[in-house]
């Protein structure tokens, strides 16, 4: 009887277990349905999903406990049991899931010993230093884990505050911050392996630390300086591609720029998205840019105009390459022909106008004063003429500071276009007018960094004019996002009508004016040169029209903040502007091609349009047509 008991009591057990581990199993699945824990991908387990896995484990083994104890008190079940089946069930599931993200991280060689040294990287990868946040760094090395074609392998990271020194992250030793950065490029500039790259996750002309002699030092070491890409840029063949992020080169133009103004985009994205927009000067500098702005803002067709076929060629390629879905015309037209400039405009339908072709060279228009009239003057009523016309929402005119208290025949036939669009602007129209107007951007076309880099890659020397020379200076993509930001925000108003109390006109804080000779300096520096021991520096004297400072408002004019990183400009006075019989003469005078004469005319123009009106009312273009109509006849 006792055998008999015994075995009937074992057996008894045994259904027991088998029914409690069915029942456990049975409810499991249950809880995974309701918290839906089969969607998660495994090799994707996070944290989060872990402690997933611990929530529906302790609400099984809790629920199992509460229908067994309902059923039989749980007299024949083990309480060790339920104990064990809590935990291997925890334990089985993280540890799959733990080892598939590791097997598609491709970590499973972290069960190996580390490597000893920098020497150890893989012939076919890159060594590269990593200077940043530590949490932005792991998520980097975890992209590039991922990536079975990475070109790089981390020889460690140069945190931003101290503190986890001496740490690794994903098999990266932490090797100090910031403030030790000169010795930790000391050790890594002189191992065994040449640092083939340096990635900035945080910005090194604006962070503390990062100092002109060390950026120096990784150029002349003929390392490269990279950072991840902008949703705008174009990922070209200077991109490398690291953990599915892509990484650029930085240019010089960064690394001389002020510190960047954060604007929040959702304003620009709502002026943009789903509109026609239509950039005259597509192909320059600005206008280029812009045309990489609106259509990362989800624009719906994108016209670009340009009178330079190489420039409308290559912005044109670029768009089909970067936005293959964007609907977009290539319009090869100069702004000068009015019908067919009309004709184009039209036909495109443009919603937002952005006229940023223009002469912009001081001294070539300096040079040249009847094309920049033809061009910066005409063209632009040309292009008002044409957006009102073709029924645009906005037109905005790209101006320059250089039409502030102008001495070069540029900066004032810039002032006087600015005086055509807000002529056009006081017409009752469909299309609000803006004009905005910033200094000197980095890198475009004909500025003094492309040149200073040539001169100091020839060994010098490197020219200034005047070492008192100053200049307003800002990168390009930085000038167009405020650009975008001034008329998307300061220009917020029902659609057709101007905004009450709104000049039409905005400034882009440019910040402090920079010394051009402090400019060459620190791109000697950049290049790893000492300037005036390697790179000699000379001064040539200013060129005609040109002055040692600019400003961007003048004495006629009150500013006051209008936005982040934008100043509204209003006239202090009313003054009558550019009238249509002086456009018309103004033109004729420059198509017979006599230098001295337009250039005499328009500074002259440029006095009465700024002398104030008596009684303070301005007669429209319409009256002035008619007052010229009759006086024909």
């Amino acid at each position: 009887m006792t055998i008999v008991g015994t075995a009937q009591g074992q057996f008894t057990l045994a259904s027991s277990v088998v029914f409690a581990a069915l029942l456990y199993a049975a409810v499991a699945v249950g809880f995974d349905l309701v918290f839906r824990a089969d969607r998660s991908a495994w090799r994707f387990t996070s944290l989060a999903d872990v402690l997933a896995i611990l929530r529906n484990s302790t609400l099984t083994a809790l629920t199992l406990l509460l229908l067994l104890f309902i059923g039989s008190r749980a007299i024949y079940l083990p309480r060790s049991t339920l104990v064990m089946a809590w935990m291997l069930d925890i334990g089985f599931i993280t540890g799959a899931r733990l080892i598939r993200r590791a097997a598609h991280e491709r970590s499973l060689g972290a069960l190996l010993p580390p490597r000893a040294s920098a020497a150890s990287i893989p012939a076919d990868r890159e060594s590269l230093l990593i200077i940043g946040d530590v949490d932005q760094a792991e998520a980097f090395l975890r992209g590039q884990a991922r990536n079975p074609e990475a070109a790089f392998s981390p020889v460690g990271i140069v945190a931003l505050a101290a503190g986890d020194a001496g740490r690794e992250v994903r098999g990266a030793p932490v090797l100090g911050d910031l403030s030790g950065l000169g010795g930790i490029l000391d050790t890594v500039l002189s191992g065994p392996r040449h640092l083939d790259a340096v990635l900035f996750l945080c910005d090194p002309a604006r962070t503390a630390g990062v100092e002109p002699e060390h950026l120096g030092r990784l150029k002349a070491a003929r390392t490269h300086l990279l950072r991840p890409s902008r949703i705008t840029e174009l990922r070209d063949g200077e991109d490398r591609e690291a953990g599915g992020s892509a990484l650029v080169s930085i240019s010089v133009e960064e690394l001389l720029a002020r510190p960047t103004v954060r604007l929040d985009d959702s304003e620009i994205r709502k002026l943009v998205a789903g509109q026609r927009v239509l950039v005259t000067g597509a192909g320059g500098s600005i206008g280029s840019e812009i045309c990489r702005q609106v259509a990362a803002l989800g624009c719906a067709h994108l016209s670009l105009l340009d009178v330079s076929e190489f420039g409308l060629f290559n912005i044109h390629r670029e768009m089909g390459d970067s936005h293959p879905r964007l609907s977009r015309r290539d319009i090869l037209c100069d702004i000068r022909n009015a019908e067919r400039l009309r004709a184009w405009v039209v036909s495109e339908k443009p919603d937002i106008v952005f006229h940023a072709a223009a002469l912009k060279h001081v001294t070539l228009v300096e040079n040249h004063p009847c094309e920049g009239v033809l061009t910066n003057i005409v063209g632009t009523w040309n292009v008002a003429e044409a957006a009102r016309a073709a029924g645009a929402r906005r037109m905005v005119f790209i101006s320059t500071d250089k039409a502030v208290e102008p001495s070069c025949v540029m900066g004032a036939t810039k002032r006087l276009a600015e005086t055509v669009v807000q002529t056009h602007r006081e017409r009752a129209s469909r299309t609000r007018f803006s004009v905005v107007r910033f200094g000197n951007v980095l890198g475009s076309a004909g500025s003094v960094v492309p040149i200073f880099k040539s001169q100091i890659e020839r060994g010098g020397p490197v020219t200034v004019t005047h070492p008192d020379v100053e200049r307003f200076f800002m990168t390009i993509p930085e000038a167009v996002q405020l650009v975008l930001h001034a008329v998307a925000k300061c220009e917020a108003a029902p659609e057709g009508r101007s905004p009450e109390g709104r000049s039409g006109v905005y400034v882009l804080d440019m910040g402090k004016p920079v010394k051009i000779l402090d400019l060459a300096q620190r791109m000697i520096e950049l290049h790893g040169k000492v300037p005036g021991r390697d790179i000699p520096i000379t001064f040539t004297g200013l060129k005609p029209g040109e002055k040692l400072t600019e400003i961007l408002v003048d004495q006629s004019e009150t500013a006051q903040p209008c936005g982040p990183g934008v100043i509204e400009v209003t006239q202090a006075r009313p003054t009558p502007g550019l009238t249509w019989t002086q456009l018309l003469s103004l033109e004729a005078i420059a198509r017979r091609g006599d230098p001295d004469d337009v250039r005499a005319s328009i500074f002259e123009l440029l006095e009465r349009a700024r002398e104030p009106i008596a009684g303070g009312v301005r007669r429209s273009w319409e009256e002035e047509r008619a007052a010229a109509a009759f006086a024909a006849q």
